[in-house]
């Protein structure tokens, strides 16, 4: 849990992903497309990946990735994500982080 808190406080926007996720791919490019460019944790490149998946099923993720930080604080995976994104609540999360063309 120390690991997964270090790494969502490095920025704004935190996505703890696999590179052969779908859904990660999916929610990377939505946030690329709302301007925000986060930092992406590939678990599995990280050698403590296996620890930090566990440790964010234990913390409430119901699918360990993708996981999205904003603010260091957990906001959810590709469901919760596209709820407030299709909801309109997610562009004024990230507005702060998105980057001034």
């Amino acid at each position: 849990m120390e690991a997964i808190m270090r790494v969502a406080s490095k920025k704004g926007v935190v996505i703890f992903s696999k590179s052969t996720c779908c859904m990660c791919y999916t929610v990377k490019i939505l946030f690329h497309e709302l301007g925000v460019n986060p930092l992406i944790h590939e678990l599995d490149h990280d050698p403590e990946g296996k620890d930090m998946e566990k440790a964010l099923m234990r913390m409430g993720c119901n699918t360990a990735v993708p996981a999205v930080y904003i603010n260091g604080q957990f906001v959810g995976s590709t469901n919760e994500i596209m709820s407030l994104h299709l909801g309109g609540s997610l562009l004024p999360l990230v507005r702060p982080y998105q980057a001034i063309w």
